[in-house]
């Protein structure tokens, strides 16, 4: 498989750079069995199947972009924090006083080896120093002179950090509308984008049609964006991100009798990767951070309820309730996708991971899917239109 097997022509003008006025008020696009139905977000409880579950991602996206100005009237040196150095998610969150950041540096020629402040007020100052280089990033140590944790400090001195595509800065609205109305766990530096159509009034039209949902937890990076390299699909190195394995979410996935859809290509990660950790620890191997490719040399005849069940009694023998772990999994075509029976996802990027993703789901009727999606104006990308994927 090649990357130009995944490419499709998509017009500027299809792209959504802005949020239309009311989340559920998006196009809902359902694939199911070959066939394609036109609906809007706000029918979701009456297409999905009785007795649904629906797995969301709760991450919620930190203001991850700093300016730091060096001379009055210059441009800015953005340090765009893409994750913290050799700590996990949460404590870095929670750090109080200093705390270590892989980022991204822009005008970086401007930065020699002096430290950076930016004046948040009320003599509260943000320092960041450079420190060693990691591939493109580099290693930065932020300090700051008050008690509040590295997560406040982030609200107070940082840009949201929209996605490279929509080519503007974040506006006032995209503080509210790029964030899922049910953001916990502070941690990505990019939306789970298929949440954004969720609201309070879905949600109650899903309690009373009998459907139920839960949370799970994976910290979207910003290698989510990254194109797929040239050449080969298995030659791209897939990001790595830091998932929540939780005793709570695995149990109620198995008390669930009935159809079971993913809410965005995140949670079906999570969900995916976490089954193949499961099936490691039947397999006798440790309970660890999973490789690009390691799902395909492991047992495909594992259920996902058994490897889940297999977690829930690791961890009980361990006492804990809830450990951070890593995914690399790369999901493509070739990949059966174990652990629930479809999809609700926006339309993704030509050339992407996760236009791989959907195709491992749905198999090549992704080009009809999103061709049908072309041809009737739904809205692409974050901001864009929704789809409900019936995997086959």
């Amino acid at each position: 498989m090649q990357k130009s097997d995944f490419e499709y022509l998509l017009p500027a003008d299809r792209i959504a750079t802005h949020p239309l006025q009311h989340r559920d008020a998006s196009k809902l696009l359902v694939y199911r069995g070959g066939s394609i139905e036109d609906c809007l977000f706000s029918d979701l409880s009456e297409v999905l199947p009785d007795h649904s579950q629906l797995i969301f991602n709760n991450t919620r996206v930190v203001k991850a972009r700093l300016h730091f100005i060096k001379t009055k009237g210059a441009k800015p040196i953005e340090v765009f924090c893409l994750g913290p150095y050799h700590m996990s998610v949460e404590e870095s969150m929670n750090a109080k006083g200093s705390v270590h950041f892989e980022c991204l540096v822009g005008n970086l020629k401007r930065w020699k080896d002096h430290p950076l402040t930016l004046d948040l007020g009320n003599d509260l100052v943000l320092t960041a120093e450079k420190g060693a280089r990691v591939g493109h990033a580099f290693v930065i140590h932020f300090s700051w002179n008050s008690a509040d944790a590295f997560s406040t400090i982030l609200e107070a001195a940082g840009k949201i950090p929209l996605p490279p595509y929509m080519n503007r800065d974040a506006e006032n609205e995209d503080i509210e509308r790029y964030q899922t109305v049910y953001a916990a766990s502070n941690g990505s530096v990019a939306a789970p984008t298929a949440g954004l159509h969720f609201t309070p009034r879905v949600f109650d039209q899903l309690k009373s049609q009998h459907h139920r949902w839960f949370d799970v937890t994976l910290h979207v990076g910003a290698g989510t964006f990254k194109p797929l390299d040239e050449g080969t699909v298995e030659n791209h190195e897939m990001h790595s991100e830091e998932l929540l394995l939780s005793r709570n979410w695995l149990q109620r996935y198995l008390d669930h009798e009935g159809a079971q859809f993913a809410v965005g290509t995140t949670s079906l990660r999570t969900l995916e990767s976490c089954h193949w950790m499961g099936v490691k620890l039947l397999q006798g191997l440790p309970l660890e951070d999973l490789g690009q490719f390691e799902a395909y040399e492991l047992n495909t005849d594992i259920t996902t309820r058994e490897a889940y069940a297999s977690l829930i009694n690791h961890m009980d023998e361990q006492g804990i309730q809830s450990l951070a772990l890593k995914t690399q999994l790369m999901i493509k075509p070739g990949y059966r996708i174990k652990s629930v029976q479809g999809i609700i996802t926006n339309f993704h990027q030509p050339g992407s991971t996760l236009l791989l993703l959907v195709s491992a789901g749905i198999g090549p009727q992704w080009k009809e899917v999103y061709q049908h999606a072309l041809s009737n104006e739904y809205r692409f990308l974050s901001y864009g239109d929704s789809s409900l994927l019936y995997f086959n």
